[in-house]
């Protein structure tokens, strides 16, 4: 395919040309132009591009993982992450914590994949620090998205995805905002999204511990089957991930 043909040209294997241009696909059908075929233009201008990366998971327990990434993308980073939670899922719920894990595309994408083979999954991330305090400042955090999935017995899961910007960052690159538009969402109430963003920054920051961006992620077997019962309730509205 194409994409993949540009991916490779970049120096990245066959599998991982794959895994990336699937991600800027399904970003492309779901109208999220900013995570799609734009970025891989922006991969070619990133100087430190080390497409023989891999990442490397150095805590493995039952209830706690740990990852690097050695300096490979955070969207192969968190590939890797989501594969080992499916392979082998925990007895009841896992944190995993991911180090230089950046850039990493949109959440929802890997939350849906946890989810879609049947753990609920809440994944956040850290980007450079974008957003400042609606009534200005200095940027004290990044727009730190939040994705939330749960599996469904009916159907595709649930997916909440948000970002705590009016736009994304992506959105600027692919030229559809501009960056006096990375400002918390809300307008009036944009302190909210403001709080929301430096809670997960500080959640991230705190669990990282390493200078660098990283990601945060929590796994858990469902006891329950509430979307069901909320799709029937909600009578055709579209919801959070609907495509």
């Amino acid at each position: 395919m194409e994409t993949d043909a540009r991916i490779r040209a970049l120096g990245f294997s066959e599998r991982d040309a794959r895994t990336l241009a699937d991600h800027f696909l399904d970003a492309e059908r779901r109208g999220k132009h900013g995570h799609g075929l734009s970025r891989v233009a922006w991969l070619a201008s990133l100087p430190d591009l080390d497409p023989q990366a891999r990442p490397e998971r150095i805590v493995d327990e039952r209830g706690y993982q740990r990852w690097h990434g050695r300096g490979a993308l955070g969207y192969l980073t968190l590939d890797a992450i989501c594969a080992a939670q499916l392979a082998d899922p925990p007895d009841d719920a896992r944190i995993v914590v991911a180090d230089r894990c950046f850039p990493t595309g949109m959440l929802g994408y890997w939350a849906r994949r946890v989810a879609s083979g049947g753990l609920v999954c809440a994944l956040t991330a850290t980007s450079p620090p974008r957003l400042g305090h609606p009534d200005g400042g200095p940027k004290l955090a990044g727009t730190n998205p939040l994705a939330i999935a749960i599996p469904s017995s009916d159907g595709p899961p649930l997916v909440a995805d948000v970002s705590m910007g009016r736009v994304t960052y992506g959105d600027v690159l692919a030229g559809r905002a501009g960056d006096d538009e990375l400002v918390p969402f809300g307008g009036p109430q944009a302190h909210k999204a403001f709080a929301l963003a430096l809670g997960l920054q500080l959640l991230v920051d705190s669990l990282v511990g390493d200078p660098g961006y990283g990601a945060v992620m929590l796994v858990a077997r469902p006891q329950a089957d509430p979307v069901p019962a909320l799709r029937a309730r909600a009578a055709g509205t579209r919801l959070p991930g609907d495509a």
